[in-house]
């Protein structure tokens, strides 16, 4: 009882605002594209083929001296490229410009303006507050589950003695707010827990990369080697050569020599599968930025798979707009869980204080 009472306590508040924060965002790509959609893209020839890679790099690069390709990604339902850059590899986000191209001309896309979702993550995230807030809603949710475990402990043999759904509305006001909110807990239970540890392991991103970087990528990293920025191996030859090594996978983005997810002198060509599961999924292929030769191409180790598998998992994105009205009602369902379980606890608590009350004036 103690441990279920004072683990709920803890993380409630932060629960509920993540419930809410965690509500929109579920909703994400709908909302963005209701309040800000994509510029269309110019009309082409029929047939026009896209720009290589290098055509693209120099485009983002040019008229912005002393800056160097970063990352590239592609949009999955559009002929557009995103490239970053800045003035060195280890720079910080701040001093990173991103810029979206079309494939087919080369022309820079007008930038698309952070939105109140944009807002809405970062809160649900970490408060906005950086990595240890970050670390800390982590807790949290590790809390919520032992909350969730101990309830279970705690009521399944109280529940055995009555119907699955049973309100007792024939006993107390207190009695039958205990019952509405023992049948939440029980409907929202697997989703709750999937949810609370899903949105922990998402605290994780830095640290786990970090071991990645120690771990995988350490194998064909070089210690103290610099990150190689100039004449480097053209990179659609590069590209075309770690697209061959893995059949059947497309390309979800392209790590440049020198920053968080390649060593010092790699292309790292990160690859998805063609389906909803395997699209979640990344395996890396590292390329010799001098030579174009690949060196590597090999699955993400468990760590790394599970924390990629989280995020979607977290949000619902699975299933398409089904699943996400789903994932939905079990928030809202979960945000009650949450509030009648305060209402409990304030007031058994004003009961006790009336008793104690009580018997100190007699």
């Amino acid at each position: 009882m103690w441990v279920h009472t004072w683990s709920s306590l803890v993380c409630t508040a932060f629960l509920l605002f993540l419930c809410v924060t965690g509500l929109p965002l579920i909703f994400h790509d709908e909302i963005d594209a209701a309040f800000a959609p994509e510029q269309p893209l110019a009309a082409v020839a029929p047939g026009t083929k896209p720009l290589d890679l290098d055509q693209l790099v120099a485009r983002a690069v040019a008229g912005h001296p002393g800056e160097i390709p970063l990352y590239m990604s592609f949009d999955t339902d559009r002929p557009v490229v995103n490239v970053t850059t800045g003035p060195a590899p280890d720079a910080p986000a701040a001093a990173m410009r991103f810029q979206s191209l079309d494939r087919r001309t080369g022309a820079v896309l007008p930038p698309r303006e952070g939105g109140v979702m944009d807002v809405v993550l970062r809160l649900h995230t970490d408060l906005m507050l950086g990595l240890p807030a970050e670390i800390f809603l982590g807790v949290m949710g590790l809390l919520f589950f032992v909350a969730i475990v101990s309830g279970v402990v705690l009521y399944a043999p109280f529940m055995r003695r009555l119907a699955f759904g049973a309100v007792r509305s024939d006993r107390s006001a207190h009695v039958r707010r205990l019952d509405r909110h023992n049948l939440l807990g029980v409907v929202t239970l697997v989703w709750a827990s999937v949810v609370g540890v899903t949105g922990t392991i998402n605290t994780l991103v830095v640290p786990v990369t970090e071991w990645w970087k120690a771990d995988q990528l350490a194998a064909i990293a070089r210690p103290g080697e610099r990150p190689v920025t100039q004449n480097l191996a053209p990179l659609q030859p590069a590209f075309d050569r770690a697209i061959r090594a893995a059949p059947g996978m497309r390309a979800q983005f392209i790590a440049f020599p020198g920053v968080a997810y390649s060593s010092a002198r790699h292309y790292g060509v990160f690859l998805q599968g063609a389906t909803p599961l395997t699209a979640k999924l990344l395996t890396p292929a590292f390329v010799d930025a001098r030579t174009g030769r690949v060196d590597s191409v090999e699955a993400m180790p468990w760590y790394m798979q599970a924390l990629l598998l989280a995020q979607p998992l977290h949000f619902g994105d699975y299933g398409g707009l089904p699943m996400k009205l789903l994932w939905a009602i079990l928030d809202l369902l979960t945000i009650a869980v949450l509030w009648t379980g305060l209402r409990l606890w304030l007031i058994r608590g004003r009961a006790h204080a009336h008793t104690r009350a009580a018997h100190a004036a007699a």
